[in-house]
């Protein structure tokens, strides 16, 4: 089969695009022909070294994805070959084949097109929980989206509209800013303006009821911006670390900072399913759209890392095989 591996950690430039021997897979997988599959910023820190990875070199990156079934273990029976497999979660996706443990092997609804599985599981199972679990939206609740142009951003401002909170936006430029009202943020603001003022000034000086930090090196200004008794959720330092919270002012102020992660979140079968079946019923009903991603053949992998650590990207990179 063809792969885009690494054998060295670095820039783009290491990555190779050639010939591995196809995955043999055991009773509980099922082997997995790649459609789509979504590039991550988590695959860039793994290809620089940054970031965990399983295995010897070479290193195939990739977690994510959708594709058709091709082979079945002897364990495995609600799956059959032909099926329409996503999954979120699973290594080595830059390959025409995976293999893909039964636990996380997610059925693809017909509605669903695969580029639309391989772009939203990852980022729509994280809106899904951050929306649900870490802060649960209610009706009214006015909303600060940081990195709001982005994957994860654009959809959470969907999920928030579609539960009845309101969203205000932070992002990085105007053109970025009008894929986030195309999305359905009420009021978007930049990065490089006094956007403390701003956000205070839209909510009548109150502050917002939650934050959805993800940016990290602003987790103090998102406090400046929380009315008292809110929420600040951080689920990412995109923009460097955090400095420290300091306790007394949580207990000041009433304010409430918790954290998220997908994968204490994602840890059965069934919570995979059922989640990702709430997420395809919004998008099957219209409530959640997924931008147009941007593609690339699998082959051109270089090219693909370098479109995303540009940062000019807004929604989805796909590397299609």
């Amino acid at each position: 089969m063809k792969a885009l591996m690494f054998k060295t950690f670095g820039g783009p430039e290491v990555l190779e695009y050639g010939e591995m021997a196809a995955p043999v897979i055991g009773p509980d997988e099922i082997l997995v022909r790649m459609k789509a599959i979504g590039l991550n910023f988590a695959d860039i820190y793994r290809r620089k070294g940054n970031y965990h990875l399983a295995g010897e070199p070479p290193y195939i990156l990739g977690y994510e994805g959708a594709g058709t079934v091709e082979e079945v273990g002897g364990n495995v029976r609600d799956i059959s070959k032909g099926d329409r497999i996503a999954f979120a979660d699973v290594a080595y996706a830059n390959a025409e084949l995976v293999a893909v443990p039964i636990e996380k092997a997610i059925p693809l609804p017909e509605s669903i097109s695969f580029a639309d599985g391989a772009s939203v599981l990852l980022q729509g199972l994280t809106a899904h929980y951050l929306t649900k679990d870490s802060y649960s939206v209610k009706k009214n609740d006015v909303v600060l989206v940081h990195a709001v142009a982005g994957g994860v951003g654009q959809l959470l401002v969907q999920i928030i509209n579609l539960l009845g909170g309101r969203v205000i936006g932070l992002t990085s430029s105007e053109e970025k800013a009008a894929a986030a009202r195309k999305s359905g943020a009420s009021k978007v603001f930049l990065y490089k303006d006094d956007w403390k003022q701003q956000v205070l000034a839209e909510t009548n000086g109150r502050g917002v009821d939650v934050v959805y930090e993800s940016v990290g090196s602003t987790l103090p200004d998102s406090f400046t911006v929380t009315r008292i008794g809110g929420t600040v959720v951080f689920y990412g330092m995109a923009g460097g670390d955090p400095t420290p919270v300091d306790p007394r002012m949580l207990m000041d102020t009433s304010k409430t900072l918790t954290g998220g992660d997908l994968w204490n979140v994602l840890t059965s079968r069934e919570e995979r399913i059922k989640r990702s079946k709430e997420l395809f019923q919004w998008m099957s009903e219209g409530h959640i759209k997924v931008a147009e991603p941007t593609v690339f053949a699998l082959q051109d992998g270089q090219e693909a890392h370098r479109y995303l650590e540009s940062r000019e990207s807004t929604g989805k990179i796909l590397l299609i095989p």
